[in-house]
């Protein structure tokens, strides 16, 4: 079967490079300051990947609460702009999607990369607005992990709109501790959930990774790479308990790859995840067959 870890790394190197070089400089903005295992693992997939082509550090970061534009443009005066990926390009997550629609309406004379997003909108006017500010933007790319965002964004920005993997994928298989439970169940217990319980099985033990087990203080840029990596280890961790995985979190299914953990996959509220399945891993010997619930 197909190796769908190193497709999506080659298309992940493939995906940077188009903006970056050796020795460019770059901001990535929007941190994921919260306990959400998946993101970190998407920023820190990101932070490799840049590190890897252009041999240094961002010149700026920051989260959607704490964005300096004058500290921005005083410490990037020059460089690229990539906002951090993920399944937030929409309405379910509105602090984020905020902060998305400031940076792409006051940096008009920086280049914008969107890196791979999600999209849901349940407000088709809120969906119209982001359309208009992105389209006046002279130059923003948008990268969107799965087709139907694709046919979404392809009629806000065109040709700017690009097919392209989760940026977790760039961490590369992941060492896995002994399993001490045969199943785990690893269910979303936010706003994008789905009522699974009579698909559960009944012997799973259920959990959910929005929890930090301790605080590490911080704002530069080593503090949150520590706050990242600690989040990442406690969710392959977490995944590392079951002999097999139940799973309706994305980030669920990606690191149970890397973890080489084999994993039965549900959806989220709006098809997230069955839509990033048929993009990109519906290849993996590690997807148990059973068709995702309608």
């Amino acid at each position: 079967m197909t190796d769908v870890v190193a497709v999506q790394q080659a298309a992940l190197d493939r995906l940077y490079r188009t903006h970056v070089g050796a020795g460019d400089r770059y901001a990535l903005l929007d941190f994921p300051d919260h306990a959400n295992v998946g993101d970190s693992a998407i920023w820190l997939g990101e932070m490799a990947m840049l590190r890897r082509i252009t041999g240094r550090d961002p010149c700026y970061i920051s989260c959607w609460h704490d964005f300096d534009e004058a500290a921005f443009r005083a410490a990037c005066p020059d460089g690229i702009v990539f906002l951090h990926g993920g399944g937030n390009l929409g309405d379910i997550w509105p602090h984020h999607q905020r902060f998305r629609e400031g940076v792409v309406r006051a940096l008009h004379d920086y280049r914008l990369v969107q890196l791979p997003q999600s999209i849901h909108f349940d407000d088709p006017v809120a969906a119209y607005r982001f359309a208009d500010l992105a389209d006046v933007h002279p130059d923003l790319t948008l990268y969107v992990r799965d087709r139907p965002s694709l046919a979404i964004a392809t009629t806000w920005l065109g040709d700017r709109t690009l097919l392209a993997p989760d940026s977790a994928f760039a961490l590369g298989t992941q060492p896995r501790r002994a399993p001490t439970v045969e199943t785990l169940a690893l269910m979303r217990s936010d706003s994008e959930r789905r009522d699974h319980v009579s698909i559960v099985p009944a012997d799973a033990e259920v959990v959910d990774w929005l929890h930090d087990d301790a605080a590490i203080g911080g704002t530069d840029f080593a503090s949150r790479q520590r706050q990242a990596d600690a989040r990442l280890q406690r969710g392959l961790a977490l995944l590392s308990r079951g002999r097999m995985i139940v799973t309706d979190r994305l980030h669920g299914h990606i690191l149970a790859l890397l973890l080489d953990i084999p994993h039965r996959v549900l959806d989220n509220r709006y098809g997230k995840v069955g839509a990033y399945i048929d993009a990109w891993t519906s290849g993996s010997p590690l997807l148990l067959r059973e068709p995702l619930p309608a």
